[in-house]
């Protein structure tokens, strides 16, 4: 570890901390329907939206009214992705005549998207044509990325409203987050990209000769318009198929950092967003914290293995996988915040990853992607576990369990705990199916708890709609293209109907003044206590499935056996 690492890490959470108040505060104007400095150029084309959809932005919803628009947009969105998949060969911007998509990978594909998981059982440069890459794909990275901005903002009106049976529109939640907020950062972030080399054209592929005299194809595309929108909205699916590695998607240092920041700044910034529209800027603050030390502690453990001697090797540093341009820091951070922020893109291999970092990216999807998270849908996440944490410390207290004034009963006890319990189910029960059937053994790269850990990575990135892989499992085959496609559905919308759930039942609440006896949610106990619920729920969910991925291929690593 030496003095540039250290810099760089200084430099990379230091932007990240100074970005969060602006641009949080200037989402929590958009979302709220407040003017900003875009409004002078984009509230026409808004009012267009709105007119060429017949949608009245004013018309406030119930948030059964919210849920069902919310998933009429999603599933009309996953059939028009779907028949642009299988049709491709027949549409345009196909100068490599590329074929349609089969059934199950096309199936897996648009699901994929849809649900802002972004999972790729293809290489994009060898599957896709250009039409599906940004008329198909990158119109899904936008708005399945809204979908969760739209989400959480309603979860907030909840909690801020007083006997209310309304959460707002989603159709004008839709189209402001991604007017105002998408839309914007990603052709800043997309020009920048450009112009440190990042691809985008229109051309056919190119041939060209190496040093060697041998022959190499040359992918081209319209690739920086994606790669911005892949990290701002947390979707992560590369233009090409080894993602973020590949040279014509992150060529330089700077380009690398400026990824890696668009990965966690809007979830970052959320939190306060959230602070600013609930009236408290600690609450917020409080979030954010517990985001950030759990990213830390993972990200301190990751770079710990890798930078340890391997018995097996005797390297003192694990290179495998990884781009020399890169290192062995860059890699790290970016496998940690990637699965930390539901991205899934990577700039290394993780199925190359020690044991033990192996077992950190696994463990942060499957703590629910709450470590920021995606964007909005790590935010709502997180707020579960919040209001686990008041009902277990009301509990302590003899006192109704309550959250920014609202009383947090029964009903929103259930419905929290089948959020957070809903992926783990999907990883674990997938991950057995998984293990006991022979066409999806077959798809191993390699035995043992390596191989175990593969599957279990497979289901766990999924159903937590991380998208990320191992990289060891063969994946486009009938069985996973269909499994993983199940759970990344179920993993998104059985979470998120009963989030919308919440959201209604505590807007139809009176705030109780706040007193002596209430429990306080700002300050380091709170989030002492907050980060231990979400520690002891994720190991005892987890942990025997990790003892027998990570942990045993460690053990067996310091004897000297490989798999």
């Amino acid at each position: 570890m030496n003095p540039t690492d250290w810099l760089q890490l200084a430099a990379f959470l230091a932007a990240l901390i100074v970005l969060t108040p602006p641009l949080g505060a200037f989402m929590a104007r958009v979302l709220q329907g407040e003017r900003t400095f875009l409004h002078p150029v984009l509230a026409p084309l808004e009012r267009l939206t709105y007119r060429l959809i017949g949608i009245d932005p004013t018309r406030e919803m119930t948030w059964v009214g919210y849920t069902a628009a919310l998933l009429t947009f999603n599933l009309l969105g996953f059939g028009v992705l779907l028949a642009i998949l299988l049709a491709q060969g027949a549409l345009p911007l196909n100068p490599q005549g590329l074929p349609g998509l089969k059934l199950p990978l096309a199936f897996n594909t648009a699901v994929s998207f849809m649900t802002n998981t972004n999972w790729q059982a293809y290489s994009g440069e060898a599957a896709l044509s250009y039409f599906s890459q940004t008329i198909g794909l990158n119109f899904q990275n936008f708005v399945s990325a809204a979908t969760g901005l739209a989400a959480l903002v309603a979860v907030i009106r909840g909690f801020t409203r007083r006997s209310t049976a309304t959460l707002g529109n989603f159709w004008a939640d839709l189209v402001r987050s991604t007017l105002y907020i998408l839309l914007p950062l990603s052709l800043v972030l997309a020009l920048v990209l450009v112009s440190q080399g990042v691809v985008q054209n229109f051309s056919g592929y190119v041939t060209a000769k190496t040093l060697e005299g041998a022959e190499q194809v040359l992918p081209q595309g319209p690739a920086a318009s994606q790669i911005a929108i892949k990290q701002l909205g947390t979707n992560g699916g590369g233009f090409f198929g080894v993602n973020s590695a590949h040279p014509f998607e992150n060529p330089t240092p700077l380009s690398n950092f400026l990824q890696l920041l668009a990965i966690l700044l809007i979830p970052a910034a959320l939190t306060a967003t959230f602070g600013v529209m609930v009236g408290d800027r600690r609450q917020g603050w409080v979030l954010f914290a517990a985001m950030l030390t759990l990213l830390l502690a993972g990200f301190g453990a990751s770079w710990w293995a890798e930078a340890q001697t391997n018995p097996l090797t005797q390297l003192a540093a694990n290179m495998e996988g990884k781009e020399q341009r890169f290192g062995v820091m860059n890699s790290v951070l970016w496998s940690t915040a990637t699965t930390a922020a539901s991205n899934g893109s990577v700039n290394a291999m993780h199925d190359s990853l020690s044991p033990l970092a192996g077992g950190v990216a696994l463990f942060n999807m499957m703590l629910g992607e709450i470590i920021f998270g995606g964007v909005g849908c790590g935010l709502y996440g997180m707020l579960m576990y919040v209001l686990l944490t008041v009902f277990i410390a009301g509990l302590m207290v003899g006192r109704t369990p309550e959250y920014l004034g609202k009383k947090i009963e029964a009903r929103e006890m259930r419905l929290a705990i089948l959020v957070l319990l809903v992926p783990s189910a999907l990883t674990l029960l997938g991950a057995a199916a998984a293990c006991l059937t022979p066409t999806a053994l077959a798809s191993l790269a390699n035995n043992g708890p390596h191989g175990f850990s593969e599957i279990l990575y497979a289901f766990a990135s999924a159903a937590n709609n991380n998208g990320s892989a191992f990289a060891g499992l063969t994946v486009d085959t009938p069985f996973y293209n269909y499994a993983l496609g199940v759970a990344m559905f179920l993993g998104r919308f059985v979470c998120l109907i009963p989030v919308l759930t919440i959201a209604g039942s505590v807007a139809a609440k009176k705030t109780a003044p706040f007193s002596a006896g209430t429990f306080p949610t700002t300050g380091a106990i709170f989030v002492a206590l907050l980060l231990g619920v979400i520690l002891v729920v994720g190991a005892l969910t987890h942990l025997p499935a990790l003892a027998l991925g990570p942990i045993a291929e460690h053990l067996l690593m310091l004897q000297g056996r490989s798999f």
